[in-house]
């Protein structure tokens, strides 16, 4: 007679996870790569604007809209950025000018990081908008902002490419005034 132990032991045990195949964005790898650095070269500044980061980016992703690409993190740079620079100009005008100075250098090294990031330029945005905006009168139908951006951000015109919505916006304001 075989022991009940042997069976248990002889079970094979698989788990199944699920998985969200997300990749982590271009920057955030540069981020954490930049961190080691400035932990080697005791970087205080860089240290600690890269650990914040970091750690709104960890927060993020235990949301419902985490961290997936490089424009979501340029986003979260330039409201970092603009934070700090309210920050700043608080220090200044409470007469602290110290911690004012720490604020701003906090801001260059998050402006650094926010100029790697590669975006359309605005020439190409405007031809964008602009073939969209000729389809939709060709057609006949009413163009209203709303749906002119709708159609814009169809996967086949800008889609997935790196572009700042608030910039696409505008130039369709801007498109809308100037066509009778």
């Amino acid at each position: 007679m075989i022991p009940r132990s042997f069976f248990r032991a002889s079970r094979l045990c698989s788990r199944c996870y699920a998985t969200n195949t997300t990749t982590t964005p271009p920057m955030l790898l540069k981020i954490r790569k930049d961190m080691k650095t400035a932990m080697q070269n005791k970087d205080s500044n860089r240290l600690s604007v890269l650990r914040a980061l970091l750690t709104q980016t960890l927060n993020a992703s235990k949301t419902s809209q985490p961290i997936n690409t490089d424009m979501q993190m340029l986003a979260l740079l330039r409201k970092s950025a603009s934070a700090s620079r309210a920050a700043a100009e608080e220090f200044k005008g409470a007469g602290r000018e110290d911690l004012a100075e720490k604020e701003d250098l906090q801001v260059k090294i998050m402006e650094e990081y926010a100029g790697g990031v590669e975006t359309m330029s605005e020439e190409q945005i405007r031809e964008a908008v602009q073939g969209v905006l000729a389809k939709m009168k060709a057609e006949g139908t009413k163009i209203q902002v709303g749906d002119l951006l709708k159609k814009v951000f169809a996967p086949e015109v800008l889609g997935e490419k790196p572009v700042e919505r608030g910039d696409v916006a505008k130039i369709a304001r801007q498109l809308l005034a100037e066509t009778p």
